[in-house]
């Protein structure tokens, strides 16, 4: 997955072609108004900290820079001078991006502010375990047994998957037998405690479809998705190769766990459409809420983007989010 995704010619580093953009639709690509809540979360933080001189945004897996553009873009001139932007992904940097912009391959150590991941940790690369042991897959995406689990993958099973993978072999959970497939998602908690630890003071987010303990998928999400379709997750670096995130095992102390339909919502994020009496007395405004409303709507539907999994995990501050959505 590693290989595919990073390696060589792998997907998301090769040179050229649309970006992640062009293979599959994030939050970000599908609305500015998203970039906005982001911006507002960002003055909150600003708020929470007293307003330091320098102001960090670090946005980690950030694609093409899409989502820094836009929140800088959102923000007030005044604030938008004390903002440090950080674009942390492997890729080289594109064309053309606001000189603003530093671009790193890692969050850089004792930042101050808001470090916000939108669909970063379902790339970050994992084991499977099926009846017990390690699922090894060739280029081709044939599977086949692999070696029996190591006690730490084992341990993370056992406490966060309960019944997957078949760690706790002979046992049953709730009625759930030990026959299931499962995704280890230890490597994604460590790579979230490292992207936490870096930051001195603020607020760290993470955004992505993802799961919890009493709800983990039987046979795992494990999928592919190229040219926007979902297709096999062949790992010859011609897809993305991508699992659902089990956010709760993620979570350190003091964090909340929210809907992005609640988080966005609180984020004054509305579908609402504009009064029909609004058509006659200004046609463009209400054309334009409109549009804003039919993507506030994609933002929170339910089955869709609004399904996503917020993770905010505050680091020095009083909050793990604005009042009084986090009340």
């Amino acid at each position: 997955m590693d290989a595919a995704l990073y390696g060589p010619g792998g997907f998301y580093v090769r040179p050229g072609g649309p970006g992640p953009a062009g293979h599959f639709r994030t939050s970000v690509h599908a609305s500015a108004l998203y970039a906005g809540a982001v911006a507002r979360l960002l003055r909150w933080v600003d708020a929470e900290l007293g307003h330091p001189q320098g102001l960090d945004l670090v946005d980690v897996g950030a694609g093409r820079g899409e989502l820094l553009a836009g929140v800088l873009a959102a923000l007030e001139p005044e604030t938008a001078a004390r903002v440090r932007p950080y674009a942390v992904e492997r890729a080289e940097r594109p064309a053309g991006l606001d000189p603003r912009i530093r671009w790193v391959e890692a969050p850089p150590e004792g930042t101050t502010g808001l470090l916000f991941a939108n669909e970063w940790l379902d790339n970050v690369p994992l084991e499977i375990a099926e009846d017990g042991r390690y699922v090894l897959v060739a280029p081709d995406g044939t599977e086949s047994p692999g070696g029996p689990l190591d006690d730490a993958d084992r341990a993370w099973l056992e406490r966060w998957w309960p019944g997957g993978g078949g760690a706790d072999r002979g046992r049953t959970d709730r009625g759930r037998t030990d026959r299931g497939r499962a995704e280890i998602g230890r490597a994604r908690d460590e790579a979230w405690a490292a992207a936490v630890a870096s930051l001195e003071r603020g607020l760290a987010v993470a955004v992505d479809y993802g799961h919890t303990r009493d709800a983990r998928p039987p046979y795992g999400t494990l999928t592919g998705f190229r040219a926007g379709r979902e297709v096999p997750p062949v790992p010859d670096g011609s897809c993305d190769v991508t699992a659902h995130v089990a956010l709760d095992s993620c979570a350190g102390p003091d964090a909340v766990l929210r809907t992005q339909r609640e988080a966005l919502t609180g984020l004054g994020v509305s579908g609402v459409r504009p009064a029909l009496a609004l058509a006659s007395a200004d046609p463009v405004a209400y054309v334009r809420g409109l549009a804003a409303a039919g993507e506030a709507a994609e933002l929170t539907a339910r089955g869709g983007l609004g399904d996503f999994l917020w993770l905010c995990q505050p680091v020095g501050i009083r909050a793990a989010w604005p009042e009084p959505a986090g009340g």
